[in-house]
Formats: C-alpha cells, structure tokens, sequence
C-alpha cells in the first residue's frame, strides 16, 4: 500500500510541480522553495521505486 501511495504521488508531482531539470536550473541560484520543491520530488520518487 505505501509503494502505490508513494506512485500517486510521483505522478500528481509530475503533474503539478514544476521540473527544474527541464528549464535547467542552476541549483546554487535556486531558492529555498525551489530547493524544497526538488527535495520533495526526490523522496517521493525514491520512495515508489523502492
């Protein structure tokens, strides 16, 4: 149950929040909230991989 939990979010995330990667942000430039943003994807996606 947690790993399909953790799967509906990583698809709501790339759903909603935007990606970094794509619009190649320099994360030394980034803000916090961006920082927090790219930190949250990250323990979702490991999460529903696992």
């Amino acid at each position: 149950m947690k790993k399909s939990f953790f799967k509906f979010m990583a698809k709501l995330n790339k759903a909603i929040l935007p990606s970094y990667s794509e619009k190649q942000l320099d994360l030394s430039k980034a803000s916090k909230f961006q920082l927090a943003i790219i930190g949250w994807r990250y323990y979702v996606t490991t999460r529903a991989l696992d």
